[in-house]
């Protein structure tokens, strides 16, 4: 018996310039397609974000509903996760595109350092984003870069402020963030089951640490995700050909952990979202 493991493809990420690789898809029409590829390869959830026609990040409503139209139309029953990150635009207009109801949207619960910046998530924020998932039936996946990030997302659960059960992913290999160290994620990973035993976890890692997370997470009975996002923010020198091929790379090595991919109504079941018709 093998087990599921849900694959989440981040097709293009929020970088304000055009990669150097053409395989990283801007516009809509090229999200659809490099979503499609990655659906057909096994990934069953996409992370999005959307971007101008120049390359530069958008936080449009409008071009989200259409990326969400076309991954419905082409990708029978994949889940959609729109990002409410800080790059999708400032203050409330991260979350413009919460009421298209996507199955899901990503929710950080705090703040960190990023490579040039700080990732700002204030209290007020997170709350008012939080309270759109829920009034919009979206589940959100929290973006957890550090450890309070995951006691601050079981709070928030206890008090009904977000929708239940949990699904966490845990970020690791951003510059002045959390590193990717395996003691440290496996702390996580433990202290997330203490809190709330009946959660759901992805791991992510950044650059060259995109396939150590991904064994990470397959050996100790997560989900993983995978895509140029994760590549194209730190370390150009890791590029893949596809989001495709980075997805097929994740399918290859699942069987040397015991696990598959989750299709579609398993992926759905295990995150606690309705099943397609």
């Amino acid at each position: 018996m093998t087990t599921p493991c849900i694959i989440t493809v981040a097709i293009t990420g929020s970088l304000p310039q055009k990669s150097d690789n053409p395989a990283v898809p801007i516009t809509v029409a090229e999200q659809v397609e490099s979503t499609h590829a990655a659906f057909e390869a096994g990934a069953t959830l996409v992370h999005a974000h959307v971007r101008n026609d120049d390359g530069t990040p958008s936080s449009s409503p409008e071009r989200f509903a259409r990326l969400m139209e076309g991954v419905r139309r082409h990708c029978p029953g994949m889940i959609v996760q729109l990002s409410t990150g800080g790059r999708s635009g400032t203050g409330r207009e991260r979350g413009g595109m919460i009421p298209l109801k996507p199955e899901m949207c990503s929710l950080s619960t705090g703040s960190c350092n990023f490579p040039t910046r700080i990732y700002e998530n204030s209290p007020e924020l997170v709350d008012w984003l939080a309270s759109e998932m829920l009034a919009h039936g979206v589940k959100p996946e929290v973006e957890a870069f550090d450890l309070s990030m995951i006691f601050k997302a079981v709070e928030m659960e206890r008090a009904r402020r977000i929708r239940g059960p949990l699904h966490v992913q845990f970020v690791m290999g951003v510059k002045n963030a959390m590193p990717a160290d395996r003691a440290a994620f496996e702390f996580f990973v433990a202290t997330l089951k203490r809190l709330a035993p009946d959660a759901t976890w992805t791991g992510a890692g950044i650059g060259r640490d995109q396939i150590t997370l991904n064994r990470w997470s397959l050996e100790l009975g997560g989900h993983c995700r995978t895509g140029l996002e994760d590549n194209v923010r730190l370390d150009r020198t890791t590029l893949a050909p596809s989001n495709a091929a980075l997805v097929a790379r994740i399918v290859d090595i699942a069987g040397e952990y015991g696990r598959r991919p989750a299709t579609v109504a398993e992926a759905r079941a295990i995150l606690g979202l309705p099943a397609v018709a």
